[in-house]
């Protein structure tokens, strides 16, 4: 199972990829048919914009399957092993609300989306806003995990602190303490 849900984000990282690429090619295309022959791509223009709903969306899931959102550590860090569960235990909850609604919410624009079709590319918008099913549930499904080993006690204390330093932030740090001493 693991490797199938590996092999998902593996794929969610290659589309955020080829959709950035697209996005480049789109964009730089129509400036370039601008400038050299004053006419454009127009359809470059829409789904250039499409690419980046989606490419927001993707890397939405692949950064939260690696804990790679924003977040604000100084409290919780500082807190008893409780503390930090119930923070862990209520961010994750709200989280997981938030997911819910975002569902219910495209699943009631559902039949207008359906029946919009896009100006130019000519295309149900379903197409484009329909990734909301996905991506709710994609998140959803990782609160819910996430829960599941918080309440089964197969979290350590070290992965209640759900922000990840990158190496520079670390090697930053290091070297402002350096400084100080």
């Amino acid at each position: 199972m693991q490797k199938l849900i590996d092999g998902f984000f593996k794929l969610l990282e290659f589309l955020v990829v080829a959709m950035l690429f697209a996005m480049v090619v789109m964009v730089f295309g129509n400036v370039l048919m601008r400038y050299a022959f004053d006419t454009g791509i127009t359809v470059s223009e829409e789904m250039s914009r499409y690419c980046f709903i989606w490419l927001t969306y993707l890397g939405a899931m692949v950064a939260m399957r690696e804990g790679g959102h924003l977040g604000m550590d100084t409290l919780v860090k500082v807190l008893p092993v409780t503390g930090k569960k119930v923070c862990l235990f209520l961010s994750e909850l709200l989280m997981l609300m938030c997911n819910g609604m975002f569902l219910w919410g495209t699943y009631q624009m559902h039949e207008l989306q359906v029946t919009n079709i896009s100006p130019v590319v000519g295309i149900s918008m379903i197409w484009i806003y329909g990734i909301g099913y996905v991506v709710s549930v994609v998140m959803g499904a990782i609160n819910i995990n996430k829960l599941y080993l918080l309440l089964s006690g197969q979290l350590s204390e070290k992965d209640m602190v759900q922000i990840i330093e990158t190496e520079g932030l670390k090697e930053a740090g290091a070297q402002l303490k350096d400084v100080k001493a």
